[in-house]
């Protein structure tokens, strides 16, 4: 399951990733913003969907992720990233490098991020589609980046 959610900056952007998402197959829960609303708040929004990421994971479904979107993707990572379990990343474009490596694709490689936050008003749609599959299609190297990631985790847990 592909869980979204936008605030009014990235609302057009998440409909068209739903769009992009269904016809590739996969089963996606819309978050909300529900309606255009200018005067809405992202972590309304992205929280939510952090914690049903949160709970999937919880229930045994690690496959289970969240796409978030905003204006730059930064405060929905941070407010994302407030939630236990969730590991978040930000993109809002940027060249691949000579290896084929980018901030989607690392992002999961190493960082095992559960949800991916995405900068609208840096992005075209394309750019983002392009950015959400490379991220879907990647998996945790696990390995020495797993040892990091248990660092963080035993910290959330335990300060």
């Amino acid at each position: 399951m592909i869980y979204i959610a936008a605030d009014h900056a990235g609302f057009y952007l998440k409909k068209q990733l739903i769009q992009y998402l269904k016809i590739k197959g996969l089963e996606v829960e819309d978050m909300g913003a529900f309606e255009l609303n200018e005067d809405d708040d992202y972590p309304d929004f992205v929280i939510p969907c952090a914690l049903r990421v949160a709970e999937s994971h919880a229930q045994g479904k690690p496959d289970d992720v969240g796409i978030v979107i905003g204006g730059s993707g930064q405060g929905e990572a941070i407010a994302a990233n407030k939630v236990k379990g969730i590991r978040a990343a930000v993109y809002y474009g940027g060249p691949s490098t000579s290896s084929g490596s980018s901030i989607p694709r690392l992002a999961r490689e190493h960082n095992d991020a559960n949800i991916l936050s995405l900068g609208a008003r840096f992005l075209s749609a394309d750019d983002a589609k392009k950015a959400v599959s490379v991220w879907l299609d990647t998996k945790f190297e696990s390995g020495r980046h797993q040892r990091r990631v248990d660092k963080i985790s035993k910290f959330e847990n335990e300060g």
